[in-house]
């Protein structure tokens, strides 16, 4: 499986995840909501270590490493939440959709070999995806002042790309199933740190917990792809196409929700795959 594949099964899972966002944002602590997801998330992950035998033992470095793209994990989500939470979509998705120039960029940096080609196909990717989630916005209500929410946005763009970044170089010096692993509970303890710390609410509600469960499962999976591309060839087009998860959000919520979908939103969506399928080449 290629890592361009591995990104767009993360895609799927996280404009999923971000689909049952809508149900549960409005009534649920954020920090437990996502305290919850990251349990969730764990619990899958362990059903698939013992199922795969994955409990391999991590070399000083890799464990290193790994725990440190949790610690970037926790960032990305944390100003995730923050910067839809003040919103609106149309500033927020195309900052947070930015962070595959950061992942390309650094396998550059790296010695990747990327052609200026490929950086258009990447820039075209990022553009249609901005496209189709500035137009699903049709929101007129005040909102706050928009520093704040692109800084926010911007961290969330940061933390994606350096967890990708991290996690990877981790899975090429060991296996990935134990690196998605530290990685998983340094973000948790660190969350559960914050949330203790500032005498948070740690229960997200009855109601509110199937949903953030399946919500977890599908973080898992998103998670788990994107790290397990590590030892493959290209693997920074693993983030590049997992980036497309807002757009396949706003697709997901036309079919399943019947949401509108305009024809230039449409006209993303094709500029969009048409990057993907460029890379796939």
């Amino acid at each position: 499986m290629s890592a361009l594949t591995l990104g767009l099964i993360a895609a799927f899972a996280w404009g999923f995840h971000d689909i049952c966002v809508r149900y549960v944002s409005q009534k649920t602590p954020l920090m437990a909501a996502l305290l919850t997801v990251l349990l969730a998330g764990l619990t899958f992950h362990l059903g698939v270590m013992v199922v795969e035998d994955g409990f391999i033992p991590l070399s000083g470095a890799a464990f290193g490493y790994a725990a440190l793209a949790g610690l970037f994990f926790l960032i990305a989500s944390l100003g995730l939440y923050g910067a839809f939470q003040r919103g609106p979509v149309r500033l927020v998705a195309p900052v947070i959709a930015s962070y595959p120039i950061l992942s390309v960029a650094w396998a550059t940096l790296r010695g990747a070999d990327v052609s200026a080609l490929q950086w258009g196909a990447v820039v075209a990717i990022i553009l249609g995806v901005s496209v189709v989630a500035a137009l699903s916005d049709t929101a007129t209500e005040e909102v706050p002042p928009k520093g704040r929410t692109i800084f926010y946005a911007a961290i969330s763009a940061i933390g994606f790309a350096g967890t990708f970044a991290i996690s990877q170089m981790a899975a090429e010096m060991s296996h990935d199933l134990p690196v998605t692993l530290v990685t998983r509970l340094a973000a948790i303890g660190l969350l559960m740190g914050i949330i203790l710390a500032l005498k948070l609410p740690l229960w997200p509600g009855r109601a509110a917990v199937p949903v953030l469960c399946l919500m977890g499962f599908a973080d898992g999976i998103a998670l788990m792809s994107v790290v397990s591309a590590g030892g493959l060839p290209d693997a920074q087009y693993a983030a590049v196409s997992s980036s497309v998860f807002g757009l396949l959000t706003i697709v997901m919520a036309w079919a399943f929700l019947r949401e509108r979908m305009t024809l230039p939103q449409w006209a993303g969506c094709a500029v969009t795959f048409c990057g993907i399928g460029y890379l796939a080449l």
